[in-house]
Order: C-alpha cells, then structure tokens, then sequence
C-alpha cells in the first residue's frame, strides 16, 4: 500500500463545502471525502503549526518533543543563504535566523519507521520542524520552503541543498508540481511510497495579489453567510476587524487560496489514477491546526487571542482517508480522535508491527476504517487532548474544560446544550465537581505522558515563534520571541 497525505496550514474543519460551508468551492476535497470517510469530530494536538506537526509525526505531545510554538528561528543557515534571504519578501527575509537546529532530532517518526520498512519517503511542501536544507526522519525526496510561510508568488524553494527564490510562480501550483513529478517517479518503482504534500495554503497573507486572479474575482460578490460577524474578541492579536472593510479582505483571501489549493489537489490526484496508483493508494488530507475566521471575533487559530484560545474553530481539522476496496465511500464519522493517533493507525494499515510505540498516547482507529465493531473502551474513545505552552484542554462527547497554568482564567463548555461555546460555566457552584474532576483527569493524563524536561507549563510561550530548543535544552535566554 502506498500512502499520498496531504496536509494543509490552517484550515479549520469548517472550511470544505463538504464540512458544511456551502459558498466555498472545493470539488476535489469533496471527491476524496465521497470515495472514502470524513471524520466530523478530528483534533489537532497544539492549535499552531510546528508543535501540531511535531505531533503528527512523532505521535507524541508536544510535552514530550519540546516543539512548543511555531518555529522562528532554526529553518536555516542565515549566513550560507544571504542572498536568497535578501530576495526573500516574506517577513523580512532571515532576519530571525541564525543557525539550522533539528526540532526533532532524536525523536521517532513514522517516516523514519516506514523508510525503515522499505517505504520511499518524499516531502513536496512546507515542513517547518528546523533545519530546512536537510531532508531528515526518513525522507530521501526534499523539497520545501526556507521559513514556515512565504509570500505565494515569491516563495524561497529549498531543494537539493540549495534555496532559490522562485518569483511570480504561485507556491502552491509549485509544490503540487512537484508531487506529480514524483509520482510520476514512482508509477516505475518496485517499493511502495509515502508522499506528503504539505501545502503553505491557506495560511496567511490573503491580500490582493496574493493568489490567482481566477480565485480572487470567484468570491469578489461573496457575502460569506456561513461564517458569523461577531465583534471582535477582548483578545484579539490581530488589529480590530469587525464593522471594518478587513472582514471581507481576509475571507476572500482565504477562501481564494482554499480553492486555488482544491484545484492542484485535483490535479494531483489525477496523476495518481492515471498512473495506476490510486486503487493501492491510501489517500489521507488533513490541517496541521484549525482556524477561526471571525468564529468568537477571532481572527487566527490558538494564537489569535492572548491567552490563548481552545475554541472548537482553532483545535479541530478537516481529515478524509480513501483507499478503495478499504475504507467505506461516502461514510461520516462522528468518533472523536485526534492527530496523535495517526501514527499507529498509519503503522497497522502498513501491516508494520507497533509493538514499540505502544508507549505512545495515540491508539489505532484502523478498525473504524475497515467498519469493524468498536474496539476502544468509551472512555479511551471519546476523550481528546490538546496543548498549547502553559494552556492544556480535556475534551469528551459531552464536556470540554480548559485550563491555563497557574492563574487562569479557565474555561468549562457543555457542548451537548452549547457547541458553540458561548457559556463558559467555570466558577459557578453548580458545575464545581465537574471541573475538579476534569482537572484531575486533564493532570493525570499529561504526568503520564510529558517529559518533565520540556513540559509545557514550565515554558513562557508567547505565540511570536519559538528561537530554539525547549526546556533544559535551551540555547538562549529568551527561548520564545518577544516583541521588545
């Protein structure tokens, strides 16, 4: 079995027409959805990138491999590649950078078990774990960005030991081609491959010029019913939004790139039926983290409040798997999981013995995917985690509590009577117990599983971007950007 995954940078679960949002065009994520399962209730592990990423691969939290907060510094050398930083518009160039550091470096993958297990592993898009110039965990294909995002027209394309920045070529038409020209590889290969395509779409910037004109005028009338015009949240990081001309600049921009994403993702996946791979391919499509566009008057995912936030918008991602004669076409799943349990799911469908990584929070929900009876326990079923530095959330099918180390403020939803999270129920008498015993659950599940040398509530996370390794391996005094 070869395996395509295709994962984008935020995109919540909502943002599909198959997840409910009707105006957004997206026929090819809605064909991977129809040939196989949709899986309605799918958490990230960190609402932001490089810990949620860290945390796909690894099936670890990020407690445990020390990736905390997005990754500002460590994706290159700034003095090797000078000149391409120079060329670089997005965000200044490498002005934040100083010396490549491997995030994960120690740490298991599942790509490194798969290489290990005669899988061809190839990466076609953003990686944005350190150290970008050297493929790492498995991966004998490299090709990604220097940063964790760049412009889309401008993107800095590190492939072969080298970044060059590539002008008025739209990044994610360029990692698309890319994976079709591996594919187009491996349709002659005796050994079976995995892919990632990870797009930087839709991630910021969505302003005009941004993404193809096509798109663009496609939502220039849109109205955008399905997402809410809240005032903007107390909290808000970003400059105000609401009742100002930025609401409809920041939803066209984004729907845009979802559809101009949707479009080389159909491209990819006719490759792949053209080539004969698809009816031995396992198709995955999933986010790194979700995203609130104007959901609770956010505008970003965890970090688009401070503190950080935990709304159902930010931790839960789109996530479809297809593989003909396999998976049920057209099914919705409405089991609760979460990104750490794609590791040893990935494992049992590859047939390889994860005997080794039972230590590991995730479980295996291969068994949902083949239709079987239910395997876990209601309680190891319907109960999720997610962490963000000092900021941990327990989740089950009826409650949700969060709680910020040491003062708070924390949150208790009952999402049976409020999906929306409009009441926060932390403080009053009544719901006293259910906090108490969430709490001991959320703490008991997290002594099991960090590692006490890079646990979270022990870091200043700012959401401004981690400088180098967490905890006792730290390199610098200020480990997370600060705005002085």
């Amino acid at each position: 079995m070869n395996i395509l995954f295709i994962m984008a940078d935020d995109q919540g679960s909502w943002a599909m027409n198959c997840g409910g949002t009707k105006e957004l065009y997206t026929p090819n994520l809605n064909r991977i959805a129809e040939s196989g399962m949709q899986f309605q209730n799918f958490y990230c592990v960190s609402p932001v990138c490089s810990p949620a990423r860290a945390s796909v691969l690894t099936g670890n939290i990020p407690s445990s491999h020390g990736v905390h907060d997005w990754i500002r510094s460590g994706n290159i050398d700034k003095d090797k590649f000078e000149e391409a930083g120079r060329e670089n518009p997005y965000w200044n160039g490498y002005s934040c950078e100083n010396k490549p550091i491997s995030y994960l470096e120690g740490k298991t993958t599942y790509t490194d078990v798969l290489n290990e297990n005669g899988y061809r592993c190839a990466l076609a898009g953003k990686w944005h774990l350190g150290d970008s110039v050297c493929p790492q965990h498995g991966f004998s294909k490299w090709y990604t960005i220097g940063l964790g995002g760049c412009d889309y027209f401008h993107p800095d394309i590190v492939e072969n030991g080298n970044i060059k920045v590539l002008h008025n070529q739209y990044v994610t038409e360029v990692i698309a081609n890319k994976a079709i020209e591996y594919l187009n590889e491996f349709q002659h290969q005796e050994e079976p491959f995995y892919l990632s395509v990870h797009f930087t779409a839709p991630h910021s910037p969505w302003g005009e010029g941004q993404h193809p004109k096509k798109w663009m005028d496609y939502y220039e009338n849109c109205d955008f019913p399905s997402i809410p015009d809240e005032a903007d949240h107390p909290d808000l990081t970003t400059g105000p939004v609401f009742g100002t001309e930025k609401r409809k600049e920041n939803l066209r921009g984004y729907f845009a790139a979802i559809s101009a994403m949707d479009e080389q993702i159909g491209r990819i996946l006719d490759t792949l039926e053209a080539n004969g791979l698809r009816e031995n391919t396992l198709v995955v499509y999933t986010a790194d983290n979700g995203m609130s566009m104007g959901h609770h008057g956010v505008w970003g995912k965890g970090n688009g409040t401070f503190p950080f936030n935990m709304y159902e918008t930010s931790v839960k991602v789109p996530f479809l798997m297809s593989l003909p004669g396999v998976i049920p076409q057209g099914k919705r799943e409405e089991t609760i999981l979460s990104a750490y349990d794609i590791f040893p799911t990935l494992l049992e469908l590859c047939h390889i013995d994860g005997e080794n990584y039972k230590k590991l929070p995730g479980r295996s929900f291969a068994y949902l995917l083949r239709g079987e009876k239910e395997q876990r326990k209601r309680d190891e079923e319907i109960v999720v985690f997610d962490e963000y530095g000092p900021v941990r959330m327990i989740r089950n099918q009826d409650w949700k509590y969060i709680h910020r180390y040491p003062y708070g403020p924390h949150e208790l939803y009952y999402l049976t009577e409020d999906p929306e999270e409009k009441e926060n129920l932390c403080g009053q008498p009544k719901y006293e117990k259910t906090v108490v015993e969430m709490r001991a659950r959320l703490n008991e599940w997290f002594n099991k599983y960090a590692d006490e040398k890079v646990d979270g509530v022990k870091e200043s996370v700012t959401g401004l971007g981690q400088m180098c390794r967490a905890g006792i391996y730290s390199e610098k005094t200020d480990t997370y950007y600060c705005e002085k």
